[in-house]
């Protein structure tokens, strides 16, 4: 839910808090002049009815399929070079303001507020910018090689993200859901879903389409044809398309809507034009895009809107020079592009901007000198980056305390557990940042704490993570943990997690001293570097017995059971991850994907070293993981995780592979929902994670269920795990053993040739937020600890 966040804090600071009934009081002059400037006419269309509709001997169905085969004379791509230059102004602002608005609630309290209204050119409805970039774009492509670059040439945004450190999330949430729309494209990816284009190669099919006359378009001779989808509710558009009426087939201006039956979450109404110029070789050219989305998250909250203007000029066709492609990732900045000069903008601004734009930093500084907004910027902070900011009098923060979710939380060995941790940020130094925390278990009465010191060879804005990493961290841990913990996303004492579906006792205290190094290229490799040394005791109903432990304690006949030790390990760890057109944002704690289009691929080896520091214990485990998200057009998208790995030793059970088991009631991604804690032991596996989100493609088509707007959600997860003789406790041969350990209660051997596979069948987007799911379990049902169901839960936002 992270690149909602932005979204979210926005909304709810417009969120208007007076009662109806008060809406009707009297309003000040001021206002009343403002809000009768705005004149609203009703339009009645009347439209004969349609008859059935047929693609067969259908004029309107013809025409289109000469205009699809035209396109790939006109596609840009088929051109051995070309480039242009995009200008792209976005602006975030409430809409639909009311007079109300101004007599109760947040916007009440701020005295610039009535001042920054204006009315939207588009739709003539009066909104409220809050927040404004621009960015100039320069984009180049080869044909062979293929390449293709994007160089930001210059960028700046002004608005309300500015009082939050990891405000970027909104610009960059922004422009991921409200991309470029190229109608060339068989498929559009908006709103982070596949739209079918309406002359793309499917179009036929899934659209319907009708003549409606023939007109001149800004001096051209069109056929304007209306289409829209055959079902309404799926993830298309609807609109008008005007077509050159010539041998040409080209597209003169495309309208572009989605129909109010939609699927599509949180729109109100969207609004895309699209206009081409023909260039002196006869090709039609896009230089006119855009667009305006109208949202509305949930009733109680302020209404939104996105405005997007783009225009395209300065095509080029001739040869690039081969440097112009190299050493540059799919998308850069040129030095100095977010420190352009007011006459840089002046001279390349290609849509005006509007009054309120205009005047879009004076509106924050009145905003920001008002009384009680500070305390509400406060809150707003809080529930949304989970961190206090420490400075005060408008001084930066140079320590932040959190992450709050982690204050208070609870496990099997601590019981209750309270926890204070903090962060250094760049305002107190861009290269060097301090982390940590203190914790204390009052039922177990332990103290724990975690020391971190990060060194960044590159300065950075705010947080050490932020791309690209070129770091060393130094970091020294004393804490509790299951071995579970290490599958998850979140923090570990995140509240959130803490309920579990089953009784997690079996658990170990870990002192950990940590070097890590990272080097992170902009085209998507990232490397690390790790050396741990770790010692780990158990605790709760974990022990750590060697075979030999156990034999010699039977033999003295004092007792058949042998005392638990600890273990200690020395590792050094390499890996190699490649994310190609990987797009992160930054929060105060982690990077998170925008996105999940670019795939994932992993492949690390850690070598444990025995002798050094300690370290008990000589292996190497390997590990390859995969992940890509493949589109299935109006069929929604299906997640593929595929990982692998082995331990080439012999080890205790200890550093032997365990599933990722989740064991809270909250979904984790790339987790199994109901293997229990360490219930298989493997030193091979393999698995395989697939989830299709199907995007309501069936529920919209059942009656009354259709008007519920859910969506449906498949998943199968298998696991294929072998133990080797080597590392088998069980065995004869390994009797005896000081390395092997005996397995814990609960754990086994799994069969190599059958898989322990579960299943689970969902349904999201309930209530607009809630996505809910069964798990069944299928293989291994006759293990005592075999969980056979179970019911998990999560809260995502998705247009």
């Amino acid at each position: 839910m992270g690149r909602w966040a932005a979204f979210v804090f926005l909304l709810l600071l417009f969120c208007p808090a007076g009662a109806a009934a008060q809406a009707n009081s009297e309003l000040s002059r001021d206002t009343t002049k403002w809000f009768n400037r705005t004149h609203r006419v009703s339009e009645i269309t009347v439209r004969s009815k349609r008859s059935r509709y047929s693609r067969k001997n259908n004029p309107a169905v013809e025409l289109m399929k000469k205009v699809i085969a035209a396109k790939r004379r006109t596609d840009l791509s088929n051109r051995d070079y070309y480039q242009y230059r995009k200008y792209q102004k976005l602006t975030f602002a409430a809409n639909e303001v009311v007079p109300s608005d101004f007599e109760h609630g947040l916007l009440s309290k701020i005295p610039g507020a009535l001042n920054q209204i204006e009315p939207c050119l588009m739709t003539n409805k009066l909104i409220l910018p809050v927040t404004v970039s621009e960015t100039v774009t320069r984009r180049i492509y080869r044909k062979r090689p293929k390449a293709e670059k994007d160089i930001v040439e210059g960028e700046r945004s002004e608005g309300i993200e500015q009082f939050f450190q990891s405000g970027d999330i909104l610009t960059s949430a922004l422009k991921d859901f409200f991309t470029d729309v190229n109608i060339y494209d068989d498929q559009i990816r908006l709103l982070q879903h596949p739209f079918t284009s309406p002359i793309g190669k499917d179009a036929i099919r899934f659209y319907r389409f009708y003549i409606q006359d023939t007109l001149s378009v800004s001096g051209d001779s069109c056929i304007h044809l209306h289409f829209l989808p055959n079902n309404q509710q799926d993830f298309g558009f609807r609109g008008d398309i005007y077509i050159i009426k010539d041998s040409s087939y080209q597209v003169k201006r495309c309208e572009l809507s989605i129909p109010q039956r939609s699927e599509v979450n949180f729109v109100d109404g969207m609004m895309i034009l699209q206009e081409f110029t023909k260039s002196p070789d006869g090709d039609w050219l896009l230089t006119t895009d855009d667009m305006i989305v109208e949202l509305e998250l949930f009733d109680f909250m302020q209404k939104a809107a996105v405005i997007r203007n783009t225009r395209i000029t300065d095509y080029a066709f001739g040869p690039i020079a081969p440097g112009e492609f190299e050493g540059r990732p799919a998308l850069s900045s040129e030095p100095g592009a977010k420190r352009r000069s007011h006459e840089y903008w002046q001279q390349n601004r290609q849509v005006e901007l509007t009054r309120s734009e205009q005047n879009m930093g004076n509106f924050l500084g009145t905003m920001e000198r008002g009384g009680a907004f500070k305390y509400i910027m406060m809150g707003l902070k809080l529930l949304v980056e989970n961190f206090i900011e420490t400075g005060v009098g408008g001084r930066p923060s140079k320590v932040d305390i959190g992450p709050v979710n982690t204050m208070v939380t609870s496990n099997f060995i601590d019981g209750f557990r309270t926890r204070l941790s903090a962060q250094t940020t760049a305002n107190l130094n861009p290269h060097f940042f301090m982390s940590g925390y203190y914790a204390r278990g009052w039922k177990s009465r332990k103290d724990y704490y975690k020391g971190e010191l990060t060194y960044s060879f590159n300065a950075k804005e705010y947080m050490p993570h932020e791309q690209p990493l070129r770091n060393i961290t130094l970091s020294s841990t004393y804490d509790v943990c299951a071995p579970t913990d290490k599958f998850m996303s979140t923090d570990k004492d995140n509240v959130f997690a803490s309920f579990k579906w089953t009784t997690v006792d079996k658990m170990m205290f870990y002192n950990r001293q940590q070097l890590k190094m990272v080097r992170e290229e902009v085209w998507g490799l990232r490397s690390t570097l790790t050396v741990t040394a770790e010692e780990n005791e158990p605790c709760g109903q974990l022990r750590f017995v060697t075979l030999a432990d156990q034999a010699r304690a039977e033999a003295s006949g004092g007792g058949v059971t042998a005392p638990s030790r600890s273990i200690r390990t020395t590792e050094v760890r390499a890996e190699l991850r490649y994310a190609p057109g990987e797009k992160l944002v930054y929060t105060k704690q982690r990077s998170r994907p925008i996105n999940r289009d670019a795939p994932v691929l992993t492949l690390s080896h850690a070598m444990g070293v025995g002798g050094l520091l300690g370290g008990q214990y000589r292996y190497n485990f390997t590990e390859a993981t995969f992940f890509k998200r493949i589109w299935a057009k109006s069929w929604g998208k299906v997640d593929v995780d595929l990982r692998a790995g082995a331990q080439w030793n012999q080890v205790p059970f200890p550093l032997l592979i365990m599933p990722a088991a989740n064991l809270s009631y909250v979904v984790q991604r790339g987790t199994f929902e109901l293997i229990n804690n360490m219930e298989f032991l493997n030193d091979r596996y393999a698995s395989l994670d697939v989830s299709w989100d199907m995007n309501g493609k069936l529920f919209n088509r059942l009656p009354l269920i259709k008007h519920l707007k859910w969506r449906e959600f498949l998943a199968v997860r298998a696991l294929w795990g072998d133990l080797t003789d080597k590392n088998n406790p069980m065995l004869a041969r390994n009797a005896g053993s000081s390395v092997l350990m005996q397995f814990p209660e609960g754990s086994y051997v799994m069969n190599p040739s059958t898989p322990y596979v579960e299943v689970a069948v969902g349904v999201h987007n309930v209530f607009r937020f809630f996505h809910i799911e069964y798990v069944r379990r299928l293989t291994y049902l006759d293990l005592p600890t075999a969980t056979k169901h179970g019911v998990r839960f999560k809260f995502t936002l998705k247009f």
